[in-house]
């Protein structure tokens, strides 16, 4: 848990910016309830034994922002941990800084949802010339495009893992619930160019179209260009309004992502349209209201459920802390997580009831969870589900 950090001025410095600002996008840190500290930074001052955890996140706010601090959360007032958030936007510049700033303001560990591999090439070294353990949660270093830097990965004492979804088939899962309403016209919106999960959904889009197409070469599906929201709201207004207009026969979109903020706008564009009915919406990304939605016919699917994510990069991040998971160097340790899919009113009730009245998991599985060795972890996370969620409530 002792630090190594190299050089006392950068920490000075960079501990500075943490006062004035995590204002250009960060958030204060949170500590499930603990009082505010000076400088808004909300964690209690660090005892000697207490570990902290830094979470370099898009956004804490937004809905899947949202939600993963409160898991997150959930999980450090369970184990004791405090937390510290910087709100990175997927601003490349800003993810980098990001871990800077968490290293210099003394955490012992950072999960981070980059946007691009290459961001991870200085977050790899930061952490390195820091001592500071790292991993990634939605995200994974591509082994085949992204070599040098996935060696990095795999070289580095310090970096733990990567925590995240099997995105290609997510995304065919998605595109063949349009499929089966019968929409054939889809229109796509992405958040950021380049961003390794939205290029992985992407993939999936096309290779669900192009799977149908190839079977159904006499009702033949037509998928856009993507349109590029951020991860706005008004971002994902303005592109549904794009693909409304340079296709008058649009009858689906898929908001692919980026926090649930640029669906928000989606959905707004097509009712403001009065389109409702006649164009269909899948996204990734559960939102609050996501019932009625379904009920009512302005989403026709959704995969999410996947704020528990970062709670698994969490606990391993945690576990290399305390020195109970070691030996990181010469290997890549990959954390596959599930998505749940709702495509129905009767699917999102089932959801709601087990991860959304309350968290699917409670404060003694939370503890019992940290004591989980990587493979226990790997399982974990792989097992979770509305059937798991429910099996262990005991109905």
């Amino acid at each position: 848990m002792k630090k190594k950090l190299t050089c006392l001025l950068l920490s000075a410095v960079m501990s500075l910016s943490m006062l004035a600002g995590c204002a250009g996008g960060s958030t204060p840190a949170g500590n499930g309830g603990a009082a505010p500290a000076a400088g808004g930074d909300t964690t209690a001052a660090k005892a000697d034994d207490t570990i902290k955890i830094g979470v370099s996140i898009w956004s804490s706010t937004d809905v899947l922002g949202s939600q993963c601090k409160m898991i997150i959360d959930e999980a450090a007032d369970a184990l004791g941990v405090q937390v510290q958030y910087v709100d990175q936007g997927h601003v490349s510049e800003k993810v980098t800084a990001s871990v800077e700033q968490l290293c210099a303001a003394g955490c012992d560990g950072i999960i981070i949802c980059n946007s691009s591999d290459t961001e991870m090439a200085s977050a790899i070294k930061t952490c390195n010339d820091n001592g500071v353990y790292l991993a990634q949660f939605f995200r994974i270093i591509n082994s085949e495009t992204s070599a040098d830097i996935y060696k990095a990965a795999v070289d580095s004492p310090y970096y733990v893992g990567a925590v995240h979804e099997n995105e290609p088939e997510n995304g065919e899962k998605l595109v063949q619930i349009l499929l089966d309403k019968g929409d054939r016209n889809i229109g796509l919106i992405g958040w950021e160019q380049g961003d390794a999960t939205w290029l992985g959904r992407w993939e999936g889009y096309k290779a669900g179209v192009e799977k149908w197409n190839s079977a159904h070469p006499d009702d033949p599906a037509v998928l856009s260009e993507p349109q590029y929201a951020g991860t706005s709201s008004e971002g994902g207004s303005k592109a549904a309004e794009a693909l409304m207009s340079a296709n008058p026969d649009l009858d689906a979109i898929i908001p692919a992502g980026g926090g649930g903020d640029p669906l928000q706008g989606a959905i707004a564009a097509v009712e403001r349209a009065g389109k409702t009915q006649d164009i269909d919406i899948v996204s990734t990304d559960f939102l609050p209201d996501l019932g009625e939605r379904i009920a009512n016919g302005s989403m026709a699917g959704e995969s999410g459920g996947h704020y528990c994510d970062p709670l698994f990069a969490f606990m391993a991040v945690y576990n290399a802390v305390k020195g109970d998971y070691k030996d990181f160097g010469g290997k890549f340790e990959d954390i596959n997580f599930p998505y749940l899919y709702v495509a129905s009113p009767d699917d999102y009730a089932a959801y709601e009831k087990y991860f959304v009245d309350k968290l699917p998991y409670t404060k003694d599985e939370l503890v019992e969870m940290s004591k989980l060795d990587m493979e226990g972890l790997k399982a974990k996370a792989a097992a979770l589900s509305i059937e798991d969620a429910k099996a262990r409530s005991g109905e």
